[in-house]
């Protein structure tokens, strides 16, 4: 019989060793979990769905025999369909919808042997940085309640770091996993451009920004997952470059000495908080004692050029997402049926020139041949995840009446994850550094498309040289 206390220094490799083993069963894994989702989640409001009797019964049927069997999951609540349950994305206008099939994400880690047991909490269709929405309520992070868990992936990282599960999936169309892992003191990886399965019934999202993956507490947990379920489907638009062998061998491998280009200002220029350049000090300091070099350089790219296409993007799928749900639903969209910043997504969509979205995925296109470029000479970049620390609950709810201070409260935030996005390059946030107050910041290290092999190898020496998983909130 597993304890508590046993449960909460295991990431999910350990415990699916001990259920592998036979010390511990997978009913026993499940109950630590839901016990401690519901001695917790209260407090961090970080489940949107309890599906506790679905695990209960995956169990009872048997589990596939896959590198996680046993292990307690949940799915972000955006997404990642779930056969026979509901997928709210955030919205009420989509909270009584059912899915009819299963993500092939999901097939993927049912095979993988996870137990799926709830649904995590997203912003109104992912289109926030932090979690707070007029569905479920704020979720709150386990570090400072008063602040935000970060977003869209707020609800999957608030509850890996309360300690419910060792790893959550999560989802990124422009930093949701990296801004949550970096608030919540968790590791972070965006994966290469169409690394991960976005099908059967899409074929990208959000015109190639966003993709499927995990939040952890180590980085083992994030590579195995990446195994688990990464690769292409039949039907597929494009693939990402393949890798040879498995991503879980690469952590452990010492790195080649590395070229590093340290990026202090984003493009935008916005303004860096001092905790942030000094967690970013932090870490090229590391880099350097452990054999890299790291120089100051600028990155190529135009940050309000930029900043305009994403929000093209962003506003003609969410118009495209309204659109659909309108016709299967037979009756338009209310404004009042829908948090204020969504609307106004919608409606800016619908004045937009047609030219002005293959225009903003063009700009995209540009800015990764600009990068691929740069990666010539820096074989990484470095840079803070956030421009702030977590920051608290408020400014950031999409209810706000105010759409151009939401968009400005979300600029000062995060102007640096959504490159990684617009170039299809892998990105990660490190938990590294937490500032005097005890809150945690994290650095972003970026690759070469293709490249998520070489953040493996240098997040396993970064978590071995600094490690961060003593580092738990006060609950």
């Amino acid at each position: 019989m597993i304890t508590r206390d046993d449960y909460l220094q295991c990431d999910a490799l350990a415990l699916a060793g001990l259920v592998a083993g036979g010390s511990v069963k997978a009913e026993e894994l499940l109950t630590c979990a839901i016990g401690l989702a519901e001695e917790r989640n209260p407090g961090v409001n970080a489940l949107s769905q309890k599906l506790y009797d679905f695990g209960r019964k995956a169990i009872a049927a048997g589990l596939p025999q896959g590198s996680f069997t046993g292990v307690p999951f949940l799915l972000k609540d955006l997404g990642a369909l779930l056969k026979g349950e509901i997928t709210t994305m955030g919205a009420r206008i989509t909270e009584h919808r059912r899915a009819e099939i299963d993500s092939t994400l999901v097939e993927r880690y049912k095979q993988a042997g996870l137990v799926i047991f709830g649904k995590t909490a997203t912003p109104e269709f992912g289109l926030s940085i932090s979690t707070e929405t007029t569905l479920t309520g704020d979720t709150r992070n386990p570090w400072d309640p008063a602040r935000t868990a970060g977003g869209s992936s707020g609800g999957a990282a608030a509850a890996v770091a309360a300690g419910i599960l060792p790893m959550a999936h999560a989802s990124d169309g422009g930093g949701s996993i990296r801004i949550p892992a970096s608030c919540c003191g968790l590791f972070g990886l965006k994966p290469t451009r169409a690394r991960m399965p976005a099908g059967p019934v899409y074929g990208e999202g959000w015109g190639g920004l966003s993709t499927n993956h995990v939040v952890s507490r180590s980085v083992r947990d994030s590579a195995a997952a990446l195994d688990a379920a990464a690769g292409p489907e039949p039907g597929d638009p494009y693939r990402a470059p393949p890798h040879p062998g498995s991503f879980l061998a690469e952590v452990g491998k010492t790195p080649a000495p590395l070229k590093v280009a340290l990026q202090r200002r984003p493009l935008t220029g916005v303004p860096v908080h001092g905790d942030c350049i000094a967690a970013l000090e932090r870490a090229a300091q590391l880099l350097e004692d452990l054999g890299h070099r790291v120089e100051e350089a600028e990155p190529p790219g135009d940050g309000q050029a930029l900043s305009e296409a994403l929000l093209c993007v962003f506003s003609a799928n969410m118009r495209l997402d309204l659109q659909q749900i309108a016709a299967q639903r037979g009756r338009p969209i209310e404004e009042a049926e829908v948090e204020q910043a969504t609307w106004v997504f919608m409606e800016r969509a619908r004045r937009l020139p047609i030219e002005d979205y293959p225009a903003a995925i063009d700009r995209f296109h540009s800015l990764g041949r600009s990068m691929a470029g740069f990666r010539q000479t820096y074989d990484l970049l470095l840079s803070p995840t956030l421009a702030q620390p977590p920051p608290l609950l408020g400014p950031l709810h999409m209810d706000n009446p105010d759409f151009d201070a939401f968009l400005e409260a979300m600029a000062a935030v995060s102007p640096f994850t959504a490159v990684a996005n617009m170039t299809g390059e892998p990105a990660m946030s490190v938990p590294l550094h937490w500032t005097e107050e005890g809150l945690p910041i994290g650095v972003m290290v970026s690759a070469a498309a293709g490249e998520e092999a070489s953040l493996l190898r240098l997040a396993g020496q970064l978590e071995e040289a600094a490690p961060w998983w003593e580092r738990r909130p006060a609950l």
